[in-house]
């Protein structure tokens, strides 16, 4: 497994691969409009803001993160500790006794508050890339993100996105086990990361992303060259055990990401267009990795 000449690993031998020639995206200027007009209400959250602590940042990037919430944290004197306890959903669950055993946030034991988000935010300048997030499928761990066990598409969702949830249960998956709309504000940037270690993968995970504007630049990052493969267009795959990042721009951008297991006929479509793509490639050096 891996991208010839490259650090990457890819997907079928490509460091992205794009999936619009072989998926219906006629209702995807509907759902544009219709996420732009839910957003304004929807309960939208902060996510990312802990990359650096994590460890799944590339070491030459680090300082990208600016402040990590699970440093700030960690360095809070008994006051402010008190006030971040204080804005939690349930201060219950922030033992004072145990706060050297706890770990607050994602993939984490207690998950953050969108008022403790705001306040370390506010009070210490910590760095939330994406700061419009909804989980139209609500998702506690990362490694549960195909499962569909005890999952549903939230109420809010079913309500305001009725054409994305469509679009996403159209989507050629057996199941579906997470589904989200992933926003940036103007001139924010996604922090450069991986979302596991690559020795711990056997196949990439599998997932598409949409983009119905057309106007988020996601891109893969090599460690060992440094080198940035930009992707672009409507719908994609990548590995994302590989490391990537969001470049900035000066207006909001969000993408909408549905995981799952696709289906064997699709997956096999999925091989032959990758096949075509390296053809392409090697008939034409230089060629993304697109249609």
């Amino acid at each position: 497994m891996g991208v010839a000449g490259t650090g990457l690993r890819g997907v079928y031998g490509l460091p992205w691969l794009s999936l619009e020639p072989l998926l219906d995206l006629s209702a995807l200027d509907a759902v544009h409009e219709e996420v732009c007009v839910a957003l304004a209400s929807l309960p939208t959250d902060y996510t990312g803001g802990s990359h650096r602590s994590m460890g799944i940042m590339p070491e030459e990037l680090r300082e990208t993160a600016l402040t990590d919430y699970a440093e700030v944290i960690r360095g809070l004197d008994d006051a402010q500790f008190a006030v971040f306890r204080g804005l939690a959903d349930d201060p219950s669950l922030v033992d004072r006794a145990r706060r050297e055993g706890l770990a607050f946030g994602e993939e984490r034991d207690v998950l953050l508050s969108r008022r403790q988000m705001l306040w370390l935010e506010y009070r210490f300048g910590v760095y939330f890339p994406w700061k419009v997030y909804y989980e139209m499928i609500p998702n506690r761990w990362w490694t549960e993100k195909h499962d569909p066990q005890g999952k549903r598409f939230t109420r809010a969702a079913e309500s305001l996105l009725p054409k994305t949830v469509a679009l996403a249960k159209s989507l050629p998956f057996t199941k579906i086990g997470r589904c989200n709309i992933m926003g940036l504000r103007a001139h924010d940037y996604g922090t450069v990361h991986r979302d596991g270690h690559p020795e711990e993968q056997s196949r990439p995970d599998e997932f598409i992303t949409l983009c119905p504007a057309q106007n988020k630049t996601l891109f893969l990052y090599d460690r060992a060259s440094g080198a940035r493969t930009r992707t672009e267009g409507r719908a994609l795959w990548f590995n994302d055990f590989d490391d990537h990042g969001v470049e900035a721009a000066p207006y909001f951008r969000y993408s909408i990401r549905v995981d799952g297991v696709f289906r064997e006929d699709f997956r096999e479509r999925v091989r032959s267009h990758a096949r075509l793509v390296r053809e392409q490639i090697s008939s034409h050096p230089g060629t993304l990795a697109g249609p």
